[in-house]
C-alpha cells in the first residue's frame, strides 16, 4: 500500500545501520593555494559532501573556522561544487512539486534544507505590507506586490520562481491591518547557488571579503584543502527528519547511501537500490516493500504494514542504533509530528505519521497498562471519508494497543 512517510522508517533503518548513528558528512572548503601573506587565495572552492542537514548557522562557523586559519581576501571566484550527487533535484515519479519547502531539492550542496522563510507582516494600510525573508541574502529578489487592508482576514500568497542564478519571490493578495503576521515556509530552485549566496555572506560576517562572483564548478586537482567541517552526527540528523517528517533530509540519506563506500555520485536510482539490499540483510521480507525514494513523496512506493512492523524490530532491538532510532520517533501529543495528534495515548505512543491525498499510515510501538511494548503499522489508502478523519482513526488504533 501507499504508506507515504512511514517508508522514512525504513530510511531511518537503512541509513543507521549503513553508516552508524555517530557518522558526520564532511563539506571541504579549497583553494588554488595556500593563503599568501596577506592572508589572500585567488580561488575558493565549496564542496559539499552530501551534508543534509547544514544550516545557516553551521556556515557562519565554517566561514570562522577559516577567518581563525587565516583567511582574509578571495581575490577571484567562490566556486560551488555539488558533485556529491547528481543534478537530478526533483524525483521523477512526484509530478509537479510546488514551491512549499516539503518540494525541496536534492543536492549534494545545500544548505537550511534547500528551504527558506518568509514573514509577511501589516503595514499601514493601504500600503504594501512589511516582508522579512530568512536567510537574508542576494540570492532572493523579493517583489512586494501585497496590500494591507482593513480588519483582520488574510489572502497572503508567496511564490517563488527562477531568475538567473537566483530566486525571485513574489508576494501578492493582501492582509488584514491587525492581522498577526504570517510565516510561509518555502523551497528554493537551485539549492547549490542558494548555498554559496549563504556562505558567501557568512565569509562577509568574518571579515573575509570576496572580489569575485559566485558559480557553480568542480574543484580543480591541484586545489590545496582548507578546511574540513563535520556536521551533525547521523543520529542527530535522524532525530530532525524522523520528528519533523523532513522530505529533504530523508533524499539526501538515499542519495548518500547511494554513493557507497568510494565516494562516488549519489543518485537516487543506486540508493534505493542500497537501501533495499541492506534492508533485506537486516531482515525486512524482501516481498514487503518496494521503494523509488525515502521520503515517501512518490505515490510509486509500496510498503506492507508487516514490512513496516519488521522494520520497526530491527530498529528497536539492533544494539548499535536502538536508542537512537527510538529516540527519533515523535511522542503522541507532545513533539514532532504527533505533537497535536493522539491526546488519548499521550506518553504511551511513539509513532512516525504519514499523509498523502487519500492516504495515511501510522507506525510506531506502544506502550500497554502492563508496560508491554508493542510494535504495529496500521495504513489506510482509499478511505471514503476526508484525511483528517482517517488520521483520527488510526490515533483511535493506537490508543486502543496503548489501553490493552
Amino acid at each position: 500500500m501507499i504508506a507515504a512517510s512511514n517508508v522514512k522508517v525504513l530510511t531511518a533503518v537503512a541509513a543507521l545501520a549503513t553508516f552508524g548513528p555517530t557518522h558526520q558528512f564532511v563539506t571541504e572548503v579549497y583553494a588554488d593555494r595556500a593563503p599568501d601573506a596577506g592572508g589572500a587565495v585567488g580561488r575558493l572552492v565549496l564542496a559539499g559532501g552530501g551534508d543534509p542537514s547544514l544550516t545557516s548557522e553551521q556556515m557562519w562557523r565554517l566561514a570562522a573556522d577559516l577567518a581563525a586559519s587565516g583567511l582574509r581576501r578571495v581575490e577571484g571566484d567562490v566556486v560551488l561544487d555539488g558533485g556529491a550527487f547528481d543534478d537530478q533535484l526533483w524525483h521523477p515519479s512526484w509530478g509537479g512539486t510546488s514551491a512549499r519547502a516539503y518540494h525541496a531539492p536534492v543536492a549534494g550542496l545545500s544548505v537550511n534544507y534547500a528551504s527558506f522563510n518568509v514573514k509577511v507582516a501589516p503595514g499601514a494600510v493601504g500600503q504594501p505590507p512589511r516582508v522579512f525573508v530568512d536567510p537574508a541574502i542576494a540570492y532572493f529578489e523579493v517583489v512586494n506586490r501585497a496590500q494591507t487592508k482593513a480588519g483582520r482576514g488574510s489572502s497572503v500568497q508567496v511564490e517563488r520562481a527562477p531568475t538567473g542564478g537566483r530566486d525571485t519571490v513574489t508576494i501578492s493578495g493582501s492582509i488584514g491591518g491587525s492581522a498577526e503576521p504570517q510565516e510561509f515556509p518555502r523551497s528554493v530552485t537551485q539549492p547549490i547557488e542558494y548555498a554559496g549566496h549563504v556562505f558567501t555572506k557568512q565569509l562577509d560576517a568574518n571579515g573575509i571579503a570576496v572580489d569575485g562572483a559566485i558559480r557553480i564548478g568542480p574543484r580543480q586537482p591541484n586545489d590545496v584543502l582548507v578546511e574540513s567541517f563535520k556536521g551533525k552526527p547521523l543520529s542527530e540528523v535522524v532525530h530532525l527528519f524522523m520528528k519533523y517528517s523532513n522530505n529533504n533530509i530523508a533524499e539526501s540519506l538515499v542519495k548518500a547511501m547511494g554513493r557507497g563506500s568510494a565516494g562516488g555520485t549519489g543518485t537516487w536510482s543506486a540508493g534505493a537500490a542500497t537501501m533495499r539490499s541492506t534492508l533485506i540483510g537486516l531482515g525486512v521480507p524482501p516481498e514487503s516493500f518496494s521503494l523509488v525514494d525515502g521520503s515517501g513523496l512518490s505515490r510509486e512506493d509500496r510498503v506492507s504494514a508487516r514490512g513496516l512492523v519488521a522494520a520497526m524490530r530491527i530498529g528497536s532491538s539492533s544494539f548499535g542504533f536502538a536508542p537512537e532510532f527510538l529516540a527519533s520517533l515523535p511522542i503522541a501529543n507532545r513533539d514532532g509530528t504527533l505533537k497535536r495528534r493522539a491526546d488519548a495515548s499521550r506518553d504511551a505512543v511513539r509513532a512516525k505519521t504519514g499523509l498523502l491525498n487519500g492516504a495515511t499510515a501510522l507506525t510506531g510501538v506502544a506502550r500497554d497498562s502492563s508496560g508491554r511494548r508493542l510494535l504495529f503499522a496500521i495504513i489506510a489508502n482509499g478511505y471514503k471519508q476526508g484525511d483528517l478523519e482517517a488520521m483520527a482513526a488510526l490515533d483511535a488504533f493506537a490508543a486502543a494497543l496503548a489501553a490493552l
